[in-house]
């Protein structure tokens, strides 16, 4: 883990040194390669500093330009120990930052959600279940009621307090299929709610969603009340 972080900050140097693109000659095959393995590593560099500075680290290039001439002519003012044991304090340090950032935006995020919940539970049309949950109904349908245990195919629309749409069947342009004991607490309870035909409007309370969880690469931040929107096509009994 020592190795990939350290290389990790090596690539570090080669983002964001200069406000214009750096005249070279690419006319030979080995300057190509070279400059697009400098692509590359510049791509990484970027990443890292991006993620670092979210952090509230600012690392300074020059320095970090200049371990990276003195490492390339072996002239290095650090060991390989002392740099090991560097840059194990820097991963510790970043991720310790990130999780206390990412603390505090849940704190936020459920604060937000519990009044806009409050908001939402007083208007008309908006009924709230005894877990929590609150649900509207857009359009009501006829046909049957699913069961926790069934498959149902649905279009949905999923959505942040902001408005931000993380998730949406009707933009990928088909409905999608899945069984209702595989999915959010909140998305079970609702669903079985519907008929077949009916389109409902959820708020979903962070406890019945995905809690404090902070999944990497997922738009969901932590503590977040979710907002489906939620069409009933069809059901498929469980066997």
């Amino acid at each position: 883990m020592a190795k990939t972080a350290i290389a990790s900050v090596v690539a570090l140097a080669l983002a964001g040194c200069g406000e214009t693109a750096t005249k070279v000659d690419l006319e030979q095959e080995s300057q190509r390669h070279a400059y697009a393995l400098g692509t590359v590593l510049g791509g990484e560099v970027k990443s890292n500093l991006e993620h670092l500075s979210s952090t509230g680290m600012e690392l300074d290039k020059d320095v970090i330009l200049a371990a990276i001439s003195d490492a390339m002519n072996d002239e290095s003012l650090m060991n390989e120990d002392e740099v090991q044991a560097a840059v194990m304090e820097l991963v510790e340090l970043s991720t310790s930052l990130a999780e206390a950032e990412a603390a505090a935006a849940g704190e936020r995020n459920l604060e937000e959600g519990l009044a806009y919940q409050a908001e939402n539970a007083s208007r008309d049309g908006v009924t709230v279940t005894e877990s929590g949950l609150q649900y509207e109904v857009m359009v009501e349908g006829e046909g049957p009621k699913p069961a926790a245990t069934d498959t149902v195919t649905v279009h949905y629309k999923g959505e942040l307090l902001d408005g931000t749409v993380f998730d949406s069947s009707y933009e990928r342009g088909e409905p999608i299929a899945f069984p209702l004991d595989r999915v959010i607490v909140g998305w079970s309870e609702g669903v079985q709610l519907m008929n077949v035909g009916s389109k409902y409007r959820f708020v979903i309370p962070a406890e019945l969603a995905y809690g404090d969880q902070q999944r990497p690469g997922s738009p969901i931040p932590p503590n977040a009340t979710l907002i489906f929107e939620v069409e009933l096509l069809e059901i498929e009994a469980a066997e």
